[in-house]
């Protein structure tokens, strides 16, 4: 396994990736940063993903998710792939990433998604265009799941007047979905605090009791939860997408773990 991840790094990033996979049993927090880390700084990322790293904070997520090379990574609204490039490095050759979007959605970020998935690149990815409620996964089949600023979605009305799906169907999927002992990852910008569901179609946010309530429904225990994505001068009651606060969003970062 070392073998071929390092096929995958090169240089400095190469031998922290080895350091950081030469545990046995159990990996150390500073382990995930190190996985992290030599994901982050492949040379085999894009350019203008490593543009937007300053504020995403890539090192920081996947060293709170957790992620290690050999496992199996399901990406919830997974966009066009920002994330899914970097699971994929961190993951390697023996570890798989399943990318699920909507197929509603590909008009959004569909050129994205295909200049990224062109010719062999990310040959660990499966692309999905599995809905909310059906995820295209076996039961028990996964070690993490991941949604990265999409629990809000669910409460977002359409143009035509409909919503996305049952708000709590993700997570009831995601729960079938993950092995015993397998972690779900959660992040998604902040609304007030007690701010009913409907900021999620008024301002693109929610508050993370929300979600924390509907995991916990869904037979989740949340197993950490971090403030590295903090912006303390986001008041969190603009919509996302307004230039005052577009791109520096206060947001939250929790993890659940479903129980053995």
């Amino acid at each position: 396994m070392q073998r071929s991840l390092l096929k995958l790094f090169v240089g400095s990033s190469a031998l922290l990736l080895a350091a950081a996979c030469d545990s046995t049993d159990t990996t150390s927090t500073q382990d995930y940063d190190a996985i992290a880390t030599a994901a982050v700084n492949s040379p085999e990322r894009r350019a203008d993903d490593s543009a937007r790293d300053e504020g995403r904070k890539p090192v920081e997520t996947l060293a709170f998710f957790k992620i290690a090379p050999g496992m199996s990574v399901f990406e919830v609204e997974a966009g066009g792939g920002y994330f899914t490039e970097l699971y994929s490095l961190a993951v390697g050759p023996e570890g798989s990433v399943v990318m699920q979007n909507p197929e509603s959605f590909l008009g959004y970020f569909g050129k994205e998604l295909t200049a990224r998935m062109v010719d062999t690149r990310l040959l660990n990815v499966r692309q999905s265009h599995s809905l909310f409620d059906a995820f295209d996964a076996e039961d028990g089949s996964t070690d993490l799941v991941t949604w990265v600023q999409g629990p809000h979605e669910m409460y977002f009305i359409m143009e035509d007047g409909s919503p996305l799906g049952a708000p709590a169907a993700p997570y009831a999927e995601t729960f079938r979905i993950l092995k015993p002992g397998g972690a779900f990852a959660v992040i998604d910008h902040s609304a007030v605090e007690g701010s009913p569901e409907t900021t999620g179609d008024t301002l693109h946010r929610i508050d993370k009791a929300i979600v924390i309530g509907m995991a916990e429904d869904a037979g989740f225990v949340l197993d950490g939860e971090s403030d590295f994505l903090a912006k303390p001068e986001d008041d969190r009651t603009m919509a996302v997408f307004d230039p005052a606060i577009r791109g520096n969003t206060d947001q939250f970062a929790l993890r659940f773990r479903k129980p053995e």
